[in-house]
């Protein structure tokens, strides 16, 4: 039986890069997903289209995670449709890399908006139907401990979601639910390849300090936010876990 047999998932951010690939294992593994986006409908289609071709169930639903009233409407619709929530996956987020001189209010709010208050918003609205073995996954980034240069800002919302995902395992853990975090390393997306480091010094440096010789790809993260969704890692909670081919 695949292990995540009758349960349902909201996957953020879901129609493009990790949170596609996220989408697409959970289904695999036997999960209803939600397959969140904020603009590119069409993505989330693909992205449910290939889960239906698989034999699993997806439906696609916009939200921008970032206002309360749509990340409250986003977890209505997984009820309504699929009847229960065992799984969120808070994957949603932007990020735009400027030193210190170039930093803008827009910037900070943008980032911080979805990075760290979509993830809240959504986590409030998801735990008034988490249950006993629930998981709540967020995605945060090896940024945090490493603190590139020109990454104040975004380097700063994946600390604040380390930070969060401690305090919330201690909130829900009375109630079963599970609260930990997966800290990607760079990662081959559509979004790395816009920025440019697809193919940088960047990403050559990086390549150079990790010990597996490569970049990730989306499935690399995938597979183990499968895990953490699933009851073997029923004995896991407030834990970051780095997966990043052994990058430090």
């Amino acid at each position: 039986m695949s292990k995540l047999a009758g349960k349902v998932a909201i996957v953020t951010g879901a129609s493009k890069g990790i949170g596609a690939g996220i989408a697409q294992a959970l289904a695999a593994d036997g999960a209803s997903v939600v397959v969140n986006y904020a603009s590119s409908k069409a993505g989330a289609d693909v992205v449910v289209e290939r889960i239906a071709q698989a034999g699993g169930k997806a439906i696609a639903v916009k939200a921008d995670v970032s206002k309360a009233d749509e990340a409250q409407a986003l977890v209505d619709a997984a009820v309504k449709e699929f009847g229960r929530l065992d799984i969120l996956v808070n994957n949603s987020g932007v990020y735009q890399f400027a030193p210190l001189e170039e930093i803008t209010e827009d910037q900070f709010h943008r980032q911080f908006g979805v990075n760290v208050l979509g993830l809240l918003l959504t986590t409030q609205a998801a735990a008034k139907h988490l249950g006993e073995g629930a998981s709540v996954i967020n995605i945060g980034s090896v940024v945090s401990h490493i603190t590139p240069a020109d990454s104040a800002v975004y380097s700063g919302t994946k600390g604040a979601v380390d930070a969060i995902t401690g305090v919330l395992s201690r909130e829900l853990g009375p109630r079963g639910i599970r609260v930990n975090s997966i800290n990607p390393g760079m990662i081959e997306t559509e979004g790395t390849h816009d920025a440019g480091i697809i193919g940088s010094d960047f990403q050559q440096h990086a390549v150079s300090q990790t010990p597996l010789g490569r970049i990730g790809q989306p499935d690399d993260i995938a597979r183990a936010v499968a895990f953490l969704a699933s009851d073997d890692a029923r004995w896991l909670t407030g834990e970051l876990v780095k997966v990043a081919g052994g990058f430090r």
